[in-house]
């Protein structure tokens, strides 16, 4: 899992407005790397509870969602689109790492994720 975090993931970051047309290359090809990203998120949480849950929350959230998938939502214009991408980030992650924190707390490699969700 670790290999492919680091080598298989590359979400290009375009000037917005080569990427606000929706239908260049650029822009569908970046939209493709993003969505391959959060599908390997998705694969990489379901093995939380087999692999030790730092290493899968290092990999999933440490490694792919702050350094590659947060930027490109952070690029994306606010909108209906922005928050699908929100919304299926957030259903890649298990309930179970959230029943302990306090009201109003989240994870410490989720601040600047819930920044954004807060904004």
């Amino acid at each position: 899992m670790k290999k492919s975090v680091e080598e298989d993931v590359f979400i290009p970051l375009y000037p917005k407005s080569t990427v606000e047309d929706k239908s260049s290359l650029r822009s569908k090809f970046q939209e493709r790397r993003f969505w391959s990203a959060v599908k390997l998120l998705s694969n990489v949480v379901l093995w939380d509870g087999i692999v030790q849950e730092d290493k899968v929350r290092d990999l999933g959230l440490s490694k792919l969602l702050n350094r590659y998938l947060l930027l490109n939502i952070l690029n994306t214009p606010l909108g209906p689109e922005n928050i699908e991408k929100c919304n299926k980030v957030v259903a890649c992650l298990p309930e179970r790492w959230f029943q302990d924190l306090k009201g109003g707390s989240t994870l410490p490699e989720l601040m600047n994720f819930s920044q954004h969700l807060l904004q």
